[in-house]
C-alpha cells in the first residue's frame, strides 16, 4: 500500500496506517534523515490517543508513552536506533525487550540492528517526493 501526503493531510494518513497494519505491534520506519519519520509516528501516536509529550528519543533510545485500548491503560515505545553501533548495543538498551514485549513498538533506523526484530515486523519506507509532500509504501514482510 502506498500514499503521497503532506502535513496537512499527515492525520488521515496516520488513521489509514492504523487500519492498514491491523494488530502489528512492531512497525520500522525506514527513511534517510529528513523524511519525517518522527512526526509521522507523532501523528500516529495523536491518532492512538497518546497524551504524553511525543518527542524523538535519539538520545534516550526509547520513549515509553501511555495510551488508551479500550478502557485500558497500555504502552507504546517509540525508539531510535540512528546513535546505535550495532545489535549488542541495542539489547543492552532494552531494544530487543521492549520489541517482543507485545506491546506496540515504532522504531526509527531499524537498520542499526535488522537482526533483533521479530519476523512478523510491519515496515514502513519514508521518502521525499518534494519538500512538502512525502510518500508512505507499508509491508508486512
Amino acid at each position: 500500500m502506498e500514499w503521497k501526503f503532506s502535513l496537512d493531510s499527515i492525520k488521515d494518513i496516520a488513521t489509514a496506517f492504523w487500519e492498514a497494519a491491523g494488530n502489528a505491534s512492531v512497525i520500522a520506519f525506514h527513511g534517510q534523515m529528513g523524511t519525517g519519520k518522527t512526526t509521522l509516528i507523532h501523528a500516529l501516536c495523536d491518532v492512538k490517543g497518546v497524551k504524553d509529550v511525543v518527542s524523538s528519543p535519539t538520545f534516550s533510545i526509547i520513549n515509553e508513552y501511555v495510551y488508551d485500548c479500550e478502557g485500558t491503560k497500555k504502552p507504546l515505545f517509540h525508539m531510535d536506533l540512528y546513535r546505535l553501533k550495532d545489535e549488542q548495543e541495542a539489547q543492552q538498551a532494552g531494544v530487543e525487550d521492549a520489541l517482543h514485549s507485545g506491546h506496540i513498538c515504532l522504531v526509527e533506523w531499524p537498520e542499526k540492528a535488522p537482526g533483533i526484530f521479530p519476523d512478523n515486523t510491519f515496515h514502513a519506507y519514508l521518502e521525499l517526493i518534494d519538500s512538502k509532500t512525502r510518500r508512505l509504501k507499508i509491508s508486512n514482510n
